[in-house]
């Protein structure tokens, strides 16, 4: 397996976004629920509508799902929400239906047709570097740890034995200094 990089400037995400959301929604969903989640794509190819929303069409504010025999949860913000919930209404998904489904069967994509997806998203808007799949995860995990988030909340939500294992999965070295953004935002 080839290792990717997290996509630390916040101008190559958008740009990304901006490319996806012209090209396909579903793609564009994809991307902005992999940069906010830090799910793996193999788990967010399984998600079907009625995971994320409510009876009534609203999203959910959290994603349970099984993991190693334990249930976990995952926080669905506002940029999943909106993102989600036009998706589903544009394409008047039912329930049933897988979120990121495939234009030729009823299953999702494959995990090759998703870093086919990322990569050449990547590629189109001029990113150097190794991107794929994995980048959504590792770049929540950067930002996060950017704003503040403790490395033993990201060791837990990436499953890490140890904090070390985590900086380094996420390219933070020891010496590397990252100004925290700690926004209360009251």
């Amino acid at each position: 397996m080839e290792y990717v990089e997290a996509l630390r400037d916040v101008k190559q995400i958008n740009a990304i976004k901006k490319y996806l959301k012209k090209h396909s929604e579903r793609d564009y969903l994809l991307f902005v629920f992999g940069i906010n989640t830090g799910l793996k794509i193999t788990e967010m190819l399984e998600i079907r509508a009625s995971d994320v929303l409510e009876n009534d069409h609203t999203a959910k504010n959290f994603y349970q799902y099984s993991h190693l025999d334990t249930m976990k949860e995952v926080y669905l913000n506002q940029k999943v929400k909106k993102a989600l919930l036009h998706f589903v209404q544009t394409n008047q998904l039912d329930t049933g239906d897988y979120l990121f489904k495939s234009n030729k069967t009823e299953k999702p994509i494959t995990r090759q047709q998703a870093y086919r997806i990322i990569h050449q998203a990547a590629e189109a808007i001029g990113i150097e570097g190794k991107i794929g799949t994995n980048s959504m995860r590792k770049t929540f995990g950067y930002h996060a740890y950017r704003r503040g988030v403790a490395i033993s909340l990201l060791q837990k939500h990436f499953n890490h034995s140890t904090p070390s294992e985590t900086l380094k999965y996420l390219g933070i070295s020891k010496e590397e200094k990252i100004k925290t953004e700690i926004d209360v935002n009251l």
